[in-house]
């Protein structure tokens, strides 16, 4: 009897094994990347779909140069830089080693020319040389990179230079922290895409030597054999090791794989593409667009009656457990009235989203607009337009 009984029970549990594949998911997983550190996300959520040891301090080499892409992105959306602004090469940018696109001193370029040569071609004298264009020198610029890591939440990351090329013990960074700067110049800065998915191109040398061509290519493989990949940087030193950032696009969603720390580059490249199909493999995105206005809001003692209200941003969810997403309900949560003066901006309520019974995420809503609060020569001016029988129902603001 306690034969057949262990038998049975043997049985039964091979065919559970095989319903649920949950032993085989759990040995995939532990074998999905063999590079010691690596993360998955989704940029337009930040969400961590995947990770191995995501947090660790490690040698970032060429990744580097991530965060000197934020930097000058910075500056041109400040209106402090143009593409086609002119940036002259120094002896010391010059000097540069590793990965270089062998600018000459007093070599001038522009700015997008210096990007295409950052980001497609790991140039370290071109990083330098805008290093030195924005900030005067690259001591202040990496000053500027720590600020900006800072801001970003980059928890375990220290910058020493901005191409990647020093040893020094305190330039560091993590797989978790590539991954939040990745994000940050993808989502903020798309336009970078423009340049990281290229393959090959050319930049011309202008100098006393006369003119030359020099070919670009692109030090990410994936961008020519993984579907979707559209960037974004590579790096490799003897201590760090070999290095990604590979971002990929398909249908509607963006997802940025990071390996540090790999063995080699087929292993960064293959770690890299493992992570990105399991994330195109289980991820589906919802997104509300919020075309419907949410309401209005009663303005009490103000300038007007009624103020309206706007969502703060889209609402995005990122599923990975194969739920019906057209199951998502919204409940809109708005104040009745409030009093003056109103803040354009400012608080007005909340529309939560639910999946089942399960509150999976909200956006705030905000008023349109400032209102101010109503004084004595407005009420007069109101009991003004009801007396002449004007069916005004708001008090005209002052000019």
């Amino acid at each position: 009897m306690r034969r057949k009984t262990a038998i049975f029970l043997s049985w039964a549990l091979i065919l559970w094994v095989l319903l649920t594949g949950f032993p085989c998911a759990v040995r995939a997983e532990e074998e999905l990347i063999t590079a010691p550190h690596g993360v998955l996300m989704e940029a337009s959520t930040g969400k961590i779909i995947y990770e191995k040891d995501m947090d660790t301090r490690v040698r970032p080499a060429s990744i580097t140069k991530i965060m000197t892409l934020v930097l000058i992105f910075d500056e041109l959306e400040k209106g402090n830089l143009h593409m086609e602004d002119e940036v002259v090469t120094s002896a010391y940018a010059k000097s540069m080693g590793g990965s270089q696109v062998f600018l000459e001193e007093g070599e001038k370029q522009s700015v997008e020319t210096m990007i295409k040569c950052i980001v497609i071609a790991s140039g370290n004298d071109a990083s330098v040389a805008m290093a030195e264009h924005i900030a005067g020198s690259e001591g202040e610029f990496v000053k500027r990179m720590n600020e900006r890591a800072a801001g970003l939440g980059m928890e375990n990351t220290h910058f020493e230079d901005c191409c990647g090329l020093t040893e020094s013990e305190n330039h560091y960074t993590s797989a978790h922290d590539v991954a939040l700067m990745s994000r940050e110049l993808v989502t903020k800065y798309p336009k970078i895409l423009e340049y990281s998915s290229v393959w090959l191109d050319t930049i011309t040398h202008v100098t006393e030597k006369g003119t030359s061509e020099f070919g670009l290519t692109n030090t990410n493989k994936l961008v020519r054999s993984y579907e979707g990949c559209v960037g974004l940087k590579t790096g490799s030193t003897s201590v760090a090791k070999y290095c990604v950032s590979a971002v990929a696009k398909r249908n509607g969603i963006t997802l940025i794989s990071v390996v540090m720390t790999a063995p080699d580059y087929k292993v960064r490249f293959k770690d890299a593409a493992a992570m990105l199909n399991l994330g195109f493999g289980s991820c589906k995105l919802y997104t509300d667009e919020h075309q419907k206005a949410p309401g209005k809001v009663q303005v009490k003692g103000g300038v007007l009656d009624e103020v309206s209200c706007s969502y703060k941003e889209k609402f995005q969810y990122l599923d990975t457990r194969g739920e019906n997403l057209d199951s998502i309900k919204k409940k809109i949560r708005i104040k009745k009235s409030v009093q003056a003066p109103v803040k354009k901006g400012e608080k007005a309520g909340s529309a939560d989203y639910y999946l089942g019974k399960e509150k999976i995420g909200s956006v705030d809503l905000v008023f349109d607009r400032d209102i101010k609060k109503a004084e004595y020569r407005d009420y007069l001016k109101k009991a003004w337009e009801i007396f002449m029988g004007k069916d005004s129902k708001n008090i005209s603001e002052k000019k």
